[in-house]
């Protein structure tokens, strides 16, 4: 393939990505909701929980409020925080990193709570705690 060939190619998957992908229009903090809205251009819009997304968690809300679009709408920029969020990212419900998002869940999951959880809990303590593994037993 030659490289005009490949040039054009590449052009035409661009513009197809700028008709089809959701792009911001516009983008704003919420102080009293905690939530980042954003306006699409296909007119819809969307809203998260700021401190939920990876590098906001800490953030100030004066500095949440400094939102900002990346280049053709595709991301959210908070120059301060040093922070950029992928907006088809957050329409997918990833708020960072696939490591981030997976010590999230993770950190979810052994926050559980559960009547059974419970009962199993009172019943190893009243054993003495949690069963110890049996001698000689290795894990694969």
């Amino acid at each position: 393939m030659s490289d005009d060939l490949a040039m054009m190619e590449a052009e035409g998957r661009g513009k197809r990505s700028l008709r089809t992908e959701p792009r911001a229009r516009a983008a704003r903090y919420d102080r009293r909701t905690g939530r980042v809205h954003v306006d699409l251009t296909n007119g819809c819009s969307f809203a998260f929980p700021a401190r939920q997304a990876q590098g906001l968690k800490r953030a100030s809300d004066a500095e949440l409020a400094q939102v900002e679009i990346l280049g053709l709408g595709l991301g959210l920029h908070w120059e301060r925080l040093d922070v950029d969020l992928s907006v088809p990212g957050l329409l997918a419900g990833l708020f960072g990193t696939k490591a981030y998002m997976d010590r999230q869940r993770a950190a979810r999951a052994g926050a559980a709570t559960s009547a059974a959880k419970a009962a199993a809990a009172r019943r190893n303590g009243a054993k003495g705690g949690r069963p110890r593994k049996a001698a000689g037993v290795r894990k694969a």
